[in-house]
């Protein structure tokens, strides 16, 4: 029961902070949206700060459970189209998950105040990626999927326009199927530009 709740206020403050950044949350009202007393959240975390850093180390959890990270890599893919399934696939979690989104919102509001979130925004949104992807075109450079070439550069250029598109997704939410759209028919131009058949049999 006493995790269901630690759960429960993760939950709330990730939402809270997420609309209001860390300064304008504060455990009253948070303790409030729980039916609460102030007591009962600190019953479990002993200040505000705690719930951040718990809400830190769930975020780093959950995005490496569904998404991926360069320590949890996802399979090379097999095949062009697999990159473009596996991209999209991606993509889609990014923009549809809640805690996702939310999660976004508060790196990107917190990146200047707090130096966890400062590290989290850069791996999520630009490095973590770029690593990931680098050692993804080097499976499928070794399978003869894509064409020799470097393929750090060739992550950096490939995450950074799906980046931007993302980013669009949360300033504009009424564009997202249009950015999803896009997202892909610029898998399928990466392909065309560094994709090659197989000649190795």
């Amino acid at each position: 029961m006493a995790s269901d709740t630690k759960e429960r206020i993760l939950e709330a403050a990730l939402e809270m902070f997420s609309q209001n950044g860390y300064a304008g949350t504060n455990i009253r009202e948070l303790s409030a949206s729980l039916g609460l007393v102030k007591s009962g959240v600190y019953k479990h975390y002993e200040s505000k700060e705690a719930i951040w850093n718990a809400l830190l180390d769930e975020m780093i959890a959950y995005y490496a459970e569904h998404f991926g990270s360069p320590e949890r890599l996802p399979p090379v893919p097999d095949s062009p189209e697999g990159l473009v399934t596996m991209t999209m696939r991606m993509v889609n979690f990014t923009v549809h998950d809640e805690k996702i989104i939310m999660t976004r919102k508060v790196l990107t509001l917190e990146q200047f105040r707090d130096g966890r979130a400062r590290d989290l925004a850069a791996k999520h949104f630009l490095t973590g990626l770029t690593e990931m992807f680098t050692q993804v075109f080097a499976g499928m450079m070794d399978k003869g999927l894509l064409r020799k070439d470097d393929s750090a550069m060739l992550a950096f250029a490939y995450i950074a326009p799906i980046s931007a598109l993302i980013h669009l997704c949360d300033r504009e939410p009424e564009k997202t199927e249009e950015a999803i759209r896009q997202a892909e028919a610029f898998s399928r131009h990466f392909i065309r530009v560094y994709g090659q058949e197989d000649r190795s049999e």
